[in-house]
């Protein structure tokens, strides 16, 4: 088995085990506010003035409900959405302007995507908080298989903080990464927050 066959069949058996770890829907309200609390305490996210973050779906951490709060600090708020085979990046001012889209996840209305003023680059973020299907201690990530991340992380700013949310249950004790994978500068779970060390 070529090196590249054995990753993907590693991954794939870490997807199919920790998604049966994932907690209840009942019970991710609660582990993502104490997860929230962790990213707002950080010192790093008081002086970002544009954060990016994904819009959850079933049983992700939680992230719509907590955008208020972001607005709130004077902050800029980006999503992405689907273009394609890559992410596409929206200045978001109001709930109002998501829909369901691919997949049945939250995205820009497509009619707004063009608006003057609406567009944004990845050279704006200053923090990106990052979904996945697990993460390890050193910052590892596990996605769906899609490959919309792994092609999205590397046009950030080299300082720009790129943070995965997760459940505690959706830590592995170790993603197998390959060179042109991105590791997360943080892993923020409701038990703590794992900074990355270096290979």
């Amino acid at each position: 088995m070529e090196r590249s066959d054995h990753y993907r069949s590693v991954k794939q058996q870490l997807r199919r085990q920790l998604a049966s770890q994932r907690p209840e829907v009942d019970q991710c309200e609660a582990l993502s506010r104490r997860i929230w609390e962790r990213v707002f305490a950080l010192a790093a996210f008081l002086p970002a003035r544009t954060v990016m973050t994904y819009l959850d779906f079933r049983s992700e951490v939680r992230t719509l409900a907590f955008l208020p709060e972001i607005w709130k600090q004077g902050k800029k708020i980006v999503v992405p959405y689907c273009a394609g085979r890559d992410l596409g990046l929206f200045l978001l001012e109001s709930p109002d302007e998501l829909a369901p889209g691919t997949w049945g996840i939250l995205e820009p209305r497509p009619e707004l995507r063009a608006a003057a003023g609406k567009r944004a680059g990845p050279e704006s973020i200053d923090l990106a908080l990052v979904p996945g299907v697990a993460f390890d201690s050193r910052g590892g990530r596990l996605g769906r298989g899609k490959g919309f991340y792994d092609r999205f992380l590397p046009q950030l700013c080299p300082d720009a903080l790129k943070i995965g949310l997760a459940f505690e249950s959706q830590l592995a004790w170790e993603i197998p990464m390959q060179p042109q994978d991105v590791r997360m500068d943080l892993v923020i779970t409701e038990a703590g927050v794992y900074p990355a060390v270096p290979s």
